[in-house]
């Protein structure tokens, strides 16, 4: 081999090289996320999506210890049929506040802002979102909104119900309805804002090699989500709107005594509202995807049919708002075309369920903490999946809307889907956020406290609605009693198994044990940097070589 003739700038590169001090090189251990700067300044000023991750993280948190407070109030006050506890009148306002922040400042936001803020860029191999600044003030956004929220709150409260029924919001109901309503509208401009960003970041940055069919289900699950919050979230925020200006301008808008049309209020708001149930749960489907492959050493099952299950959900999720309106006087015609739509929408759900379970078939399945969650998940998804269904048909659901039915329901797809899920991914990426391992044995622990206390809370009110008791009402005739102690009982259980994570999580990050880059043998690129990430995420530009999950043969036992 004839040996190459150097040039002049390899002569000096070289004699630069050997000049140049000796740099110990950083340790990704050290110099990282978290401690690459230092000072409050450095997390409120921030344009890193793994702290604005975090700072939602907190803020969520707070968020659900509020909401939760006010379930405790409610589940209080019916252990004892008489409303003795409180006034019908502060009753309202709990349960109110309670679903008001619930929905929109913790269910919505918790794993697209938390989860897919820290993830969706590692995940593709990018360096951050696409438009930090924007991502920054998505958060910032979402803390004005829920400050006002919270102002209306301290102010007397909302008694109007989470979803602002008119003619009552606009023209009867003597509440801070418009300072919660500007608190809303404020804080869909967070949600709007962060979709936009995860559509443009995962059309425009993956790595090399990263096809469409070789992305993580986690990012096909966001993407479907992002294109519900960009489409659907400005619907809900004019129509709030326009229940504010209706009560500040006595405007005709709602209000049938002005010529209104309180239908067009329900018609509108269903439209976002019933297509956010999907917000709240393709993230979660996105992190049981990830969790059963994982924890079960298998590729998944049927990988292309779930990423495509993932848009069906986000494209028929819009067409079935008006099952929320059977009752509500619609044509029996129209009743029909919902109806219909509302059992289609529930197959590419019933995909997802199947391909988990045939996932899960003969593999070598390990039941950590994260694996609990998903099998929780499964659970209680299809529990609340197939009692959507009696909601479905027109029917069934004029016997049980209105009840308890609809609120069992409707809690074991958010709370037992979401929230499950939510939890799952938490304790999955947790050692990657902190760099810090939890106690195994409480996170096991604290899924089958939460899994139990669950069924022990909503599955009674699945009987209670059934049997005629309407939601809403502070007082209920004796022969409820039972399963109301019942529900409250088991809901003192579910805020012991919420509280139980949030204590070894917390010590976790100064007591636990230093995390390997890869503590469960996962594929994907987040597992290929150092626990936590480095600032700029990756060392070197990754390429993706492979398709998605692809685990060895070796590492699956075949029974």
């Amino acid at each position: 081999m004839t040996p190459t003739k150097q040039t002049p700038l390899d002569t000096k590169a070289k004699r630069d090289l050997e000049a140049a001090p000796l740099v110990e090189a950083p340790d990704p251990g050290r110099l990282n996320y978290l401690n690459a700067d230092y000072g409050w300044k450095s997390w409120l000023f921030t344009t890193d999506h793994k702290r604005i991750a975090i700072l939602y993280l907190v803020s969520i948190s707070v968020m659900f210890f509020i909401g939760g407070l006010m379930a405790v109030g409610i589940r209080l006050e019916l252990i004892t049929p008489p409303g003795d506890l409180v006034q019908s009148e502060t009753y309202n306002k709990m349960f109110t506040m309670h679903g008001i922040v619930m929905v929109f400042f913790f269910l919505i936001p918790s794993i697209p802002a938390v989860l897919g803020n820290f993830l969706i860029p590692i995940m593709i191999g990018a360096k951050d979102l696409a438009f930090p600044r924007l991502n920054l003030a998505s958060w910032y956004i979402y803390m004005v909104g829920g400050a006002i929220t919270m102002g209306a709150m301290i102010h007397g409260g909302v008694d109007t119900g989470w979803t602002f029924y008119t003619p009552y919001s606009t023209a009867f109901s003597n509440s801070n309805v418009m300072l919660a309503g500007v608190g809303i509208f404020i804080a869909g401009f967070s949600s709007i804002l962060t979709g936009f960003n995860f559509i443009v970041t995962i059309h425009k940055m993956r790595a090399p090699g990263l096809t469409w069919f070789r992305m993580p289900l986690f990012v096909w699950a966001h993407y479907a989500t992002s294109i519900i919050q960009v489409l659907g979230t400005p619907v809900v925020a004019v129509t709030i709107l326009m229940v504010a200006v209706e009560r500040a301008f006595h405007l005709g808008l709602f209000d049938p005594t002005r010529g209104g049309d309180p239908v067009l209020f329900q018609h509108l708001f269903w439209f976002y509202s019933h297509p956010a149930v999907y917000i709240m749960i393709l993230p979660s489907m996105g992190v049981i995807s990830e969790l059963v492959t994982c924890f079960s050493r298998k590729r998944i099952f049927g990988y292309e049919v779930i990423a495509m299950s993932s848009m069906a959900i986000a494209v028929v999720g819009f067409l079935v708002w008006g099952h929320h309106m059977f009752v509500s006087g619609q044509s029996t015609y129209a009743g029909m075309v919902f109806s219909a739509l509302s059992f289609l929408v529930a197959i590419p759900s019933a995909i997802k369920v199947f391909n988990w379970t045939a996932t899960l078939f003969r593999g070598s399945i390990s039941y950590d903490a994260p694996m609990i969650y998903a099998g929780g998940f499964i659970g209680l998804f299809t529990i609340g999946g197939l009692t959507g269904l009696f909601l479905a048909a027109m029917g069934l659901d004029v016997h049980v809307h209105d009840t308890y039915f609809v609120v069992a329901h409707f809690h074991y797809i958010m709370v037992g889907g979401a929230i499950m899920g939510y939890l799952g991914g938490l304790h999955f990426w947790w050692p990657k956020i902190t760099g810090r391992m939890y106690n195994e044995t409480w996170a096991r622990a604290a899924a089958v406290i939460v899994f139990t206390g669950f069924h022990l809370t909503f599955f009674p009110q699945f009987i209670l609605g059934y049997l005629g008791m309407p939601r809403r009402y502070h007082g209920y005739p004796e022969e409820f009693q039972v399963l109301n102690v019942m529900s409250s009982a088991g809901a003192s259980i579910l805020g012991l198994g919420y509280l139980i994570p949030a204590v070894y999580l917390a010590w976790s990050m100064r007591y636990g044990k230093k995390a390997p880059n890869n503590p469960w043998a996962a594929q994907g690129l987040e597992w290929q940097t150092a626990s936590p990430p480095s600032t700029a995420n990756f060392d070197t530009p990754p390429v993706v070589p492979d398709e998605a999950y692809h685990y060895a043969a070796s590492e699956v036992i075949v029974v």
